[in-house]
C-alpha cells in the first residue's frame, strides 16, 4: 500500500514538471505556481488561493452512527438512575450514631461539618448558571450558526457526566460529612440522600458545561486573546460550586476532586474529539507556498 501511494505521488510529480515543461515557452501569468521539491516530502498538488478558494471547513463534526446511540443510552440511564439515587431509603439512626469520623480517611477526616442549609441553597447559583451555556452560544456568530450541532455535542458531554454521576451514587453508599456531625438534626442524617457523597455531581455537572463553553469558543476562535478569560471564568465558576458544597457539608474533598476531574475532562474532550480534520494522513499537510510573485497552498506529502 506504502509502494501504491508513493508511486502515486511520484507520477504526479512528474506529470507536473512535464507540464512545466511544455509550457516554459508561455509567459508565467500570476496564477500560476509551479510544482517544487521540498527537502524530504513530495509535493503532491498546489493550486493559487484566488483560481481555487478553499471552502470554509466545519470546526466539528458530528458521527451520527455513534454520538445518537451514545447520548441516547446515556441520558435514558441517567433518567432512570436519576430516581433511584434520590429516593434511597432512610439510614438507621443507630447506625447514624455509631458513626465515627475516625474511621474517615486522612485525607477527608479534617471535612467533617454541619449541614448548612444557606451553603446548600448557595450552590445551585452556579449550578443553573452553567446550564445557560448553550444558550450563551447564540452570541457569537460563527457559534449561532451550528447552534444545533453545539447544542447535540453539548447533551452528549451532559450525558456522560450524568452517566458516570448517577452510576457511581447509584452503586456506591457513601454517607455525606454532615451525616458525621452532631451539629446536624437526625431528620437530616438519617434522610436517603445523606448516602450521595460519592461522587460530587453538582461540581462535575458545572465543570462539564463551562469547560464545554470554554472549548467550544476556543475552537471557534483561536486566535482570540481572550481564550485565558474563557478558561478563568469556568475554573471560577466549578471552584465556587466545589467550595460551597463542601462548607456545606454536602462532599468530601476526594468526592470533589473527582467530581472536578471528570466533569473538565469531559467538557474539554467531547468536543476536542469531534473536531473536523480535513487530512486524516500525518504525513500529509496543507501547507502555504509563496515564491514572492504567486501565492497559494500546496498539498505536501512528508517521506519518513
Amino acid at each position: 500500500m506504502m509502494k501504491a501511494k508513493l508511486a502515486g505521488l511520484i507520477f504526479l510529480l512528474i506529470v507536473s514538471q512535464v507540464k512545466a515543461q511544455n509550457d516554459s515557452t508561455a509567459p508565467m501569468r500570476a496564477t500560476d505556481i509551479p510544482v517544487t521539491l521540498m527537502q524530504d516530502s513530495i509535493p503532491v498538488a498546489s493550486f493559487n488561493v484566488m483560481d481555487a478558494p478553499v471552502k470554509k471547513q466545519p470546526v466539528y463534526k458530528l458521527k451520527p452512527i455513534v454520538d445518537v446511540p451514545l447520548t441516547a443510552i446515556n441520558t435514558a440511564w441517567t433518567m432512570y438512575a436519576f430516581t433511584k439515587i434520590y429516593s434511597k431509603p432512610t439510614s438507621d439512626p443507630e447506625k447514624v450514631l455509631s458513626l465515627n469520623k475516625d474511621d474517615i480517611n486522612w485525607f477527608d477526616r479534617w471535612a467533617v461539618r454541619p449541614y448548612s442549609p444557606h451553603l446548600d441553597k448557595l450552590a445551585y447559583i452556579p449550578f443553573h448558571a452553567s446550564m445557560t451555556v448553550p444558550i450563551l452560544l447564540l452570541i457569537p456568530k460563527d457559534t449561532r450558526k451550528d447552534f444545533f450541532k453545539l447544542t447535540f455535542l453539548y447533551l452528549e458531554a451532559m450525558s456522560i457526566t450524568g452517566l458516570l454521576y448517577t452510576g457511581s451514587t447509584y452503586l456506591v453508599d457513601r454517607y455525606r460529612p454532615y451525616v458525621y456531625s452532631s451539629g446536624t438534626t437526625m431528620e437530616q442524617r438519617i434522610n436517603g440522600g445523606g448516602k450521595n457523597s460519592f461522587f460530587a455531581g453538582h461540581p462535575a455537572l458545572v465543570a462539564t458545561s463551562m469547560f464545554f463553553g470554554a472549548k467550544v469558543l476556543s475552537d471557534y476562535y483561536p486566535d482570540s486573546k481572550f481564550k485565558w478569560l474563557f478558561y478563568t471564568i469556568a475554573a471560577g465558576t466549578t471552584g465556587i460550586t466545589a467550595y460551597w458544597r463542601h462548607r456545606g457539608g454536602m462532599h468530601f474533598p476526594s468526592d470533589l476532586l473527582l467530581g472536578v476531574t471528570q466533569g473538565t475532562l469531559t467538557g474539554i474532550l467531547v468536543p476536542h474529539f469531534h473536531k473536523h480534520k480535513i487530512i486524516k494522513d500525518p504525513n500529509l499537510s496543507l501547507v502555504p507556498y509563496s515564491n514572492g510573485l504567486n501565492h497559494g497552498l500546496a498539498l505536501v506529502y512528508r517521506l519518513k
